[in-house]
This record gives C-alpha cells, sequence and structure tokens, in this order.
C-alpha cells in the first residue's frame, strides 16, 4: 500500500527558500502523478504544483510560477518541491498526493493518496 510522508517545513522570512520532500513507501511513484498542495486556515485546499509520471508535465499555480520547482527523484522514491522567494502567503499546510493514473492536475479530486502534511510559515 502506497503511502506518503512530507517533511521540509517550517519557519523562515520573507524572501528565503524551503525545499518539501515527499518520500512514498510501499510502491513505486514512477507510474504516478503527484501533485503538491496547500490549506491555509479558512481557505480551500489550492493545487501548488504537479508533476506527471514519467516527467512528461508539469504544472504551476500563477502565484508560484517562476519561485517554485517541482521535480522527481527515481533512485530515491522520492518528489521535492523547491520554494524560493517566499512570499507570507505561501503559508499554509502542504500536502502532497499520488495519482494512480499518472495525471499532472491542480484538482484535488482524483487524487488516491495524500501525505499527511508539513506547515510553512513565512514571516514577513
Amino acid at each position: 500500500q502506497l503511502q506518503l510522508v512530507e517533511s521540509g517545513g517550517g519557519l523562515v522570512q520573507s524572501g528565503e527558500s524551503l525545499r518539501l520532500s515527499c518520500a512514498a513507501s510501499g510502491y513505486t511513484l514512477d507510474y504516478y502523478g503527484i501533485g503538491w498542495f496547500r490549506q491555509a486556515p479558512g481557505k480551500e485546499r489550492e493545487g501548488v504544483s504537479c508533476i506527471s509520471a514519467q516527467e512528461r508535465s508539469t504544472d504551476y499555480t500563477d502565484s508560484v510560477k517562476g519561485r517554485f520547482t517541482i521535480s522527481r527523484d527515481y533512485d530515491r522514491n522520492t518528489v521535492y518541491l523547491q520554494m524560493n522567494s517566499l512570499k507570507p502567503e505561501d503559508t499554509a499546510v502542504y500536502y502532497c498526493a499520488a495519482d494512480a493514473s499518472g495525471r499532472c492536475t491542480l484538482r484535488p479530486d482524483g487524487y488516491d493518496v495524500w501525505g499527511q502534511g508539513t506547515q510553512v510559515s513565512v514571516s514577513s
């Protein structure tokens, strides 16, 4: 059974960087599409970035384009989200999720497995 564990969150100042990790166990991620989502208090879950199986495509929400980069490490069975130039509005709990169909989509419906989340807090 596939399980996902996020790590790498923390408290940083505006302009600094963090790298989030989504480590998988129980099954290879090679054929899954992986999405990163975030949810701030009182707001709906928002798709941040995604990468399809075999890296055929990636996508980013407009507010993070040019600042965030998603990547895969097949040897480590892990997907990363490099977040640069962080802003206070990036503050949220960040989740990774896996889509067995291999799609890259920023919509949360259709993802089969979710991690427990990691908190990212950016101070001004």
